[in-house]
């Protein structure tokens, strides 16, 4: 992966968030400066409106799920507000009795099943975290083994995350659908279905609700690179047999994912999706070579479906997500090896999930604690402070952030990052408002720039 190129694309490069490369932003302007007039009419500039909005945008995100079609997509101002809304489309199809099982994570894909239970007599049920290191209370991860005996003849609904965002832990997807499926068919569930929180995934792994086999998933794109738009997938069986329309009643929308965007995104953000694709196949040579035949990375206005119909390009795509995964293991590496350190221990640093194996020679993302339960790691690290066997003081979380915030260049965070339940459970208990510092780490990030990550948190250590 060419992460110099990668990087030539963003203007500004600090902060705990990704930011948009400028091909994106391109699309952005051009938009407004262009097509910026209502769709459907039949004048020429409508009718490009249209198609950016309504076909490109839609078969953008199709392509990132690796959905059948776009018209299985739903596309709204943010993930929370797509679950919200594909919540109260299920309003009619949850019973009183039905249970729904969620997790601690982050509150999108948690809070709006709270309020479809409270709304329709269901009951709610949490897949608990488990403690999988003994040697580290904050070692936790989602155990298969502790969600199967939540499910009974009566589970409607599981709502899960692919990776957490704040143990990093990406969650064996495939391999739990697979135990959901056959749980339910052991004990007569008449009709379960599954949705998938990968806003924490999308950044550093390839979506395939297909291979997932779910029903419903949900990704942020401007953790992918682009503007603040949420995508949700749903299956084409469930927007025909569960979801009922949100949308204005005199709109005939029986079995399109429209009946579920009651009002929409702005157009802009809708067309800025058609230019993630382009910058990720930027990042290899497999890649460019495709997006060589098209001029979508430097003419905002080209038309983008013929590369998004290109059938080369999931192929290609499977091996930039490859390329991004490698360069992060090396971001990853001196990063949690110098936080599992027993020096750190010592200090009283404990990695919230997933510490990895990188001491004493290690290249392993993933430790043996966490193998049978986990399938890799983003790089997305968090850790608390505990007392010191140094005696050195504790530090809050925030006293750390404070201080990169003043050593300046390097921006890291702290906080519960909306995984509230999660952060309050942590044992030896947390201050949620205090929670993890978390360092967000992504492909357009370098070694030299982890090494000064190192070297502030050496400072604000000692």
């Amino acid at each position: 992966m060419d992460v110099t190129k990668a990087r030539s694309q963003y203007p500004i490069l600090t902060g705990p968030e990704p930011f948009v490369p400028k091909n994106v932003v391109s699309r952005v302007v051009d938009y407004l400066l262009n097509t910026n007039v209502q769709m459907g009419a039949d004048y020429p500039v409508s009718q490009v409106a249209t198609r950016r909005v309504m076909v490109e945008g839609p078969t953008a995100a199709k392509i990132l799920f690796n959905a059948d079609s776009a018209d299985e997509i739903v596309l709204g101002q943010s993930s929370t507000l797509n679950i919200e809304n594909l919540a109260h489309g299920l309003s009619t199809d949850v019973k009183t009795g039905d249970e729904i099982i969620i997790t601690g994570e982050h509150e999108a894909n948690g809070g709006p099943w709270k309020h479809l239970a409270a709304r329709t007599g269901a009951t709610l049920k949490t897949w608990p975290h488990r403690q999988v290191d003994p040697a580290n209370p904050y070692a936790l991860a989602l155990v298969i083994d502790d969600l199967l005996p939540l499910i009974t003849s009566k589970t409607r609904l599981i709502a899960f995350t692919a990776t957490s965002n704040i143990l990093g832990s990406v969650v064996p997807v495939a391999d739990v659908v697979r135990a959901i499926r056959a749980k339910a068919a052991e004990v007569g569930a008449a009709k379960v279905e599954v949705c998938v929180d990968a806003v924490a995934y999308a950044p550093h792994k390839r979506i395939d609700v297909k291979a997932w086999d779910v029903d419903y998933c949900v990704f942020s794109a401007y953790k992918v690179y682009s503007a603040h738009v949420s995508a949700l997938y749903v299956r084409k069986a469930a927007l025909s047999g569960s979801v009922s329309s949100v949308v204005h009643h005199f709109l005939n929308v029986p079995e399109v994912a429209y009946k579920l965007m009651p009002g929409g995104p702005g157009y802009e953000a809708v067309y800025a999706l058609t230019g993630i694709i382009p910058y990720l196949l930027s990042l290899t040579l497999e890649g460019e070579k495709l997006l060589g035949e098209t001029s979508l990375l430097h003419d905002p206005g080209a038309d983008s479906m013929p590369l998004l119909t290109n059938p080369s390009m999931p192929a290609v795509l499977d091996g930039v997500w490859s390329a991004i995964a490698a360069h992060e293991l090396t971001l990853m590496a001196p990063l949690l090896s110098f936080l599992t350190h027993p020096d750190q221990w010592a200090r009283g640093v404990r990695i919230a999930g997933d510490g990895g194996a990188f001491l004493d020679g290690g290249n392993n993302a993933v430790s043996a604690p966490f193998q049978n339960h986990v399938a890799g790691r983003a790089p997305t690290v968090s850790f608390v402070m505990v007392e010191s066997s140094n005696g050195k003081p504790r530090l809050r979380s925030k006293e750390i952030v404070e201080y990169f915030d003043k050593r300046g260049k390097i921006g890291i965070r702290y906080g519960h990052f909306y995984a509230y339940t999660l952060v309050s459970q942590l044992s030896p208990l947390k201050d949620p408002a205090d929670g993890v510092v978390r360092i967000s780490l992504v492909h357009y990030n370098t070694v030299e720039e982890v090494e000064r990550i190192i070297e502030g948190l050496k400072e604000v250590l000692a």
